[in-house]
């Protein structure tokens, strides 16, 4: 199993997530160190204002800090080595340091896209589209259940408009209204 050590810079708390100007860049970190931790790999984080032993002990540690000071800070270290120094590397630059497989970000897959498709086709009430929609999605290994919360999901939006002109015929054809341009 890997382990990660993460030396910081001095922080008010241990992982600087706190106080009013919270950095974006340590929380997507730390968001990072979890998912990382989930993978299987031992994280150990040390701040230099709250463990500076840490600091001292590590003869690694100390001779970057010796050499190029705090500002070597973040240091991270993987097997006896240094894999990043002054910077937060983002999930995938420490996937690719631990060697670990970060999945697809990408949300609009084929089965995704008739699952869209299904609902334009009932925006448009388009039958044959409809037909050929559905095919497709069940051809990739979209389930029922999940072609028919597309279609309610369709209905409901296209259901909205369909109301709110309904509820201005109403109002456009009520005794005594004789104008024909009410705003909605």
């Amino acid at each position: 199993m890997k382990t990660l050590k993460v030396y910081d810079p001095p922080m008010c708390c241990p992982t600087g997530v706190c106080g009013p100007d919270v950095d974006p860049a340590l929380v997507r970190f730390a968001s990072d160190l979890k998912w990382i931790e989930g993978q299987g790999v031992t994280v150990e984080r040390y701040n230099l204002a709250q463990q500076p032993k840490a600091f001292a002990e590590n003869d690694l540690v100390r001779s970057w800090l010796t050499e190029k000071g705090v500002e070597a800070l973040p240091l991270l270290v993987v097997e006896g080595k240094v894999v990043a120094s002054g910077v937060y590397p983002v999930r995938d630059e420490l996937a690719d340091i631990l060697r670990l497989t970060v999945p697809s970000s990408e949300q609009f897959t084929p089965a995704v896209a008739e699952l869209v498709a299904i609902g334009s086709a009932i925006a448009a009430n388009c039958e044959p589209c409809l037909r050929y929609h559905v095919k497709a999605a069940t051809e990739l290994g979209v389930t029922s259940l999940d072609i028919m919360r597309a279609v309610e999901v369709a209905a409901k939006v296209k259901d909205v408009p369909h109301r709110a002109v309904l509820k201005l015929a109403m109002r456009l054809t009520q005794s005594g209204n004789d104008d024909a341009t009410v705003e909605p």
